[in-house]
């Protein structure tokens, strides 16, 4: 077999790269995303130093990378806990689609688009980064916050209303009718249903099924199984990181912490890939023209996010601080954004630019933000149901 030397070097370089920028991040206690970010953009086409060779593996990486970021956040809570608090944020969810859909349809018939492209732009600023905001969550020790399942209630709220929205974009962006959409629409919502249901009834057993002493076995074992639900959540129009959270949320115990353990370096890499890649995907050239109106959309839709998480935490009674600090956690945008712009971007020839510069704004504004709301807490933060005055 032949090595092939271009991807081999380039690869390296990246990876160097990315380990530098990571250590100058820590060494102010920021989150590196903004910065893979930004190099994924100067080494994207039309770039400073494109990386054609390592194309096809960041894009594959990629998928991988958010299917960890959600599979180890799941595993820090229990099954039984987050469908409690995801019954609580039921109002949560509803705020959020009127707070942050509104002004992407707003902006879209003030700019002339036609109903698909309000709806492509009402989606784009509704949805939050799952893979962007799974990562600070970890960076910035606050996975034991009390705010934190709020936040996670919203984010999983927000896959499960993709479920149902994508089919009808993708049917409508092609030319299809409407009694293709609500099939779609359907099964998706059907399958994520069931799946959940699922795993809530009989759960409990996948641990022992996945236990092996060897880490190895058990390394491959839940990453086996996690990819093929990912795999068939995306199969039904559903989210892969839906199919990754639900698998993460029914392990427990023992299990649960040795996966975490064997999981978090390999997660750690594909991470760095993921943000690598959405930086990757944008064409610094299309940015230019689109600013102006995606710094305004970015600042309306910034402000309306944080009050979603606002009220999200609130109905947790959490504190003030908490409750800014979750408002912010949730500012960032990223791939369901980017998906949007590849079901409309070939008819709508300004939509596409605009909702990347737009995702490009949050993607760099919300980790900063995040990070500035509040404290960095100590790296044993408190785990879900350990002490939690610290996070108040």
């Amino acid at each position: 077999m032949q090595t092939p030397v271009a991807l081999l070097l380039e690869l390296g370089i990246i990876l160097a790269a990315l380990s530098a920028l990571g250590t100058l991040a820590r060494r102010f206690t920021l989150s590196p995303v903004p910065l893979y970010l930004l190099t994924g953009l100067a080494l994207g086409e039309g770039g400073i130093a494109p990386v054609p060779a390592a194309g096809a593996f960041v894009e594959t990486g990629a998928s991988i990378g958010v299917v960890l970021l959600l599979l180890t956040l799941g595993l820090e809570f229990s099954l039984t806990e987050f469908t409690a608090s995801m019954g609580r944020h039921v109002p949560s969810a509803v705020t959020d689609l009127i707070l942050n859909a509104a002004p992407g349809a707003l902006a879209g018939w003030l700019l002339g688009f036609d109903g698909v492209g309000i709806l492509a732009l009402a989606g784009a600023t509704y949805i939050s980064s799952s893979g962007i905001i799974a990562r600070l969550l970890a960076d910035l020790h606050r996975l034991g916050n009390r705010e934190t399942p709020a936040v996670l209630a919203v984010l999983v709220m927000e896959d499960f209303a993709m479920a149902a929205y994508l089919p009808v974009l993708a049917v409508l962006a092609s030319g299809g009718q409407w009694w293709q959409a609500t099939l779609g629409v359907l099964a998706a919502v059907g399958a994520v249903l069931a799946a959940f249901a699922a795993s809530y009834r009989w759960g409990h057993h996948l641990g022992r099924l996945l236990s092996h002493p060897d880490s190895e076995q058990l390394l491959l074992r839940v990453l086996g199984l996690t990819l093929i639900v990912a795999a068939l959540a995306e199969f039904v129009h559903a989210s892969a990181a839906v199919g990754a959270f639900l698998v993460g949320l029914t392990l427990t115990g023992e299990t649960a912490t040795r996966s975490r353990a064997v999981l978090s370096p390999l997660r750690d890499l594909f991470a760095a890939v993921f943000f690598l890649a959405i930086g990757l995907s944008i064409a610094p050239e299309e940015l230019m023209p689109a600013l102006p109106a995606a710094f305004a959309l970015a600042a309306v839709t910034l402000v309306t996010k944080v009050l979603t998480g606002r009220y999200a935490a609130a109905r947790d009674k959490v504190g003030r601080r908490g409750r800014l600090r979750a408002g912010t956690s949730l500012i960032a945008r990223g791939e369901f954004s980017l998906v949007i712009v590849g079901l409309v971007g070939a008819t709508h020839d300004t939509l596409g630019p605009l909702i990347s510069a737009y995702v490009f704004i949050l993607a760099i504004a919300g980790p900063l933000l995040t990070r500035l709301a509040g404290a960095v807490l100590p790296r044993h933060a408190p785990r879900p149901g350990a002490s939690k005055n610290s996070a108040g």
